[in-house]
C-alpha cells in the first residue's frame, strides 16, 4: 500500500499549558524559541498608578499559553521554564478546537473603539451568531442581552472560560 503525504504529517492540534503565575509571556517566547507553534492570547488595557495611566498587554486568560504540536512532542514542553502542566480531560490531553484558537486570535487583535448600535435584530438570548463585519470580523459565539446592552458571549469550551464582548448590533449575523 502506498503512503500519502498526508499520512506521513504529523497530526498537529492545539494544546492548553498551564503556566506559573504571571509567566505567560516568557512562557510563549520559550516554546517560540524551543520551535513550538504557540500562541498567548493578548488584550490591551489601561492601568493607573499614582501619577500616571499606561496602556499594557495582559493575557487574555491567565495561566494559559496555547501550542501547535504532535501528541508525542508534548512531553518536551514539561523541560520549558515555567510550564506546570497540560490541560488533560479524562486522562487524556484536551486538544482545544481551531474554531476556539480563531475566536480566541480576532478577540487578541482588535484594539478598534467599538460604537453601539440601536438597530433593531431578531435575535434571542442564547442564539449562536456569526460576527459580519468590524475589529471581531469572523468570531463564531452565543448572543445575549443584558440591561440594555447587546453583548456576544465567546465559550472556550475546552478551558471552560466564557469572554464577554460588546458590539453593534449590525454586525451580527444569526448561524
Amino acid at each position: 500500500m502506498v503512503a500519502t503525504i498526508n499520512s506521513l504529517q504529523p497530526k498537529l492540534n492545539w494544546y492548553a499549558v498551564y503556566t506559573r503565575f504571571k509567566a505567560e509571556k516568557k512562557v510563549e517566547e520559550r516554546l517560540s524559541l524551543n520551535g513550538f507553534d504557540s500562541f498567548l492570547p493578548l488584550q490591551t488595557i489601561i492601568r493607573q498608578w499614582s501619577d500616571r495611566k499606561k496602556k499594557v498587554q495582559v493575557p487574555l486568560i491567565n495561566s494559559y499559553v496555547f501550542v501547535r504540536s504532535d501528541k508525542k512532542d508534548l512531553s518536551k514542553i514539561y523541560q520549558v521554564s515555567g510550564v506546570i502542566s497540560i490541560l488533560k480531560y479524562l486522562g487524556n490531553y484536551a486538544i482545544v478546537k481551531n474554531t476556539e484558537i480563531e475566536n480566541l486570535r480576532i478577540l487578541s487583535n482588535n484594539g478598534l473603539p467599538i460604537q453601539t448600535s440601536n438597530q433593531a435584530i431578531n435575535l434571542s438570548k442564547g442564539e449562536k451568531v456569526n460576527v459580519l463585519s468590524g475589529p471581531f470580523k469572523g468570531l463564531q459565539s452565543t448572543y445575549i442581552m443584558n440591561g440594555g446592552k447587546h453583548k456576544v458571549i465567546v465559550e472556550i469550551e475546552t478551558l471552560g472560560t466564557y469572554i464577554e464582548v460588546t458590539m453593534p448590533l449590525h454586525v451580527i449575523q444569526d448561524v
